[in-house]
């Protein structure tokens, strides 16, 4: 199947690692111009060269902190400098602390809120001229699972995430006429360092496997193929939706 991605312009933030990572390399894959990001600027070097050689499109990476305003406004002058403009943004953080209410500072609070919806924000105001100009784009949040199913013991998740949510669902109302596509990509428990990471803390997250239907957790390819669909051609009629990549832990019909 040809999705259309040839030649095509992504940014992926915070894709040195984990489901980023796997998202910006399957896009290239599929033949896209990719932009990639992360703090770690060795880490990113070696995600750089291995997407370079899997893909077919041009691999940039950009070193920096999306959660600070100034390290966010230079890379996005330099990818701006480099392209006209982009066709696709896939919009990406870690995870914030885990923790219950009472053991979380303000500082956990704001801290979370500018990593989780004023990156977003942020990003989405900067390369959305260029995506009415053409007029064609592709905006994707990864968000998670909790949005519509809370999960213990991630409670600054849970509450901002939803927010985040809640951006991309007016957004797509408000941005149907310039055939922008506007999704949220809900990973549950995918094999990644942050599922690690929670397990560590926490080893009744391993339990988890047991409320899944398919018995297992995630692999990062397997959500990397639902968010590169929605980037695609073939995903034009999709706007507005928050799909699940989860192995049927969500139980809601809705």
């Amino acid at each position: 199947m040809d999705l259309g991605l040839k030649n095509k312009v992504a940014f992926v933030a915070a894709s040195s690692q984990g489901l980023g990572k796997s998202v910006a390399l399957e896009l290239a894959k599929e033949g896209a111009h990719v932009i990639i990001n992360g703090r770690n600027k060795e880490l990113l070097e070696e995600t750089r060269k291995e997407i370079d050689a899997a893909g077919d499109g041009n691999v940039i990476a950009l070193v920096g902190d999306l959660s600070v305003a100034e390290a966010r406004e230079q890379i996005v002058t330099t990818v701006l400098d480099t392209y006209k403009n982009i066709d696709i943004l896939v919009t990406n953080t870690g995870g914030p602390p885990s923790g219950k209410f009472e053991n979380l500072t303000q500082e956990n609070w704001d801290n979370t809120y500018q990593l989780l919806l004023g990156s977003a924000v942020s990003l989405i105001r900067s390369f959305l001229p260029g995506m009415k100009a053409q007029p064609w784009g592709r905006i994707i949040s990864i968000t998670s699972q909790a949005v519509k199913q809370p999960v213990e013991n991630l409670i600054l998740s849970n509450s901002v995430r939803a927010s985040v949510v809640g951006l991309m669902k007016t957004l797509a109302s408000e941005l149907g006429e310039y055939n922008i596509t506007v999704n949220n990509v809900m990973p549950g428990y995918t094999q990644t360092n942050r599922l690690k990471t929670l397990i560590d803390k926490n080893p009744a997250f391993a339990e988890a496997i047991n409320e899944i239907p398919l018995k297992r957790f995630g692999n990062p390819e397997e959500f990397a193929a639902a968010v590169t669909f929605l980037a695609s051609e073939r995903a034009s009629y999709i706007t507005g939706t928050s799909l699940a990549v989860d192995g049927g832990w969500i139980k809601n019909i809705l």
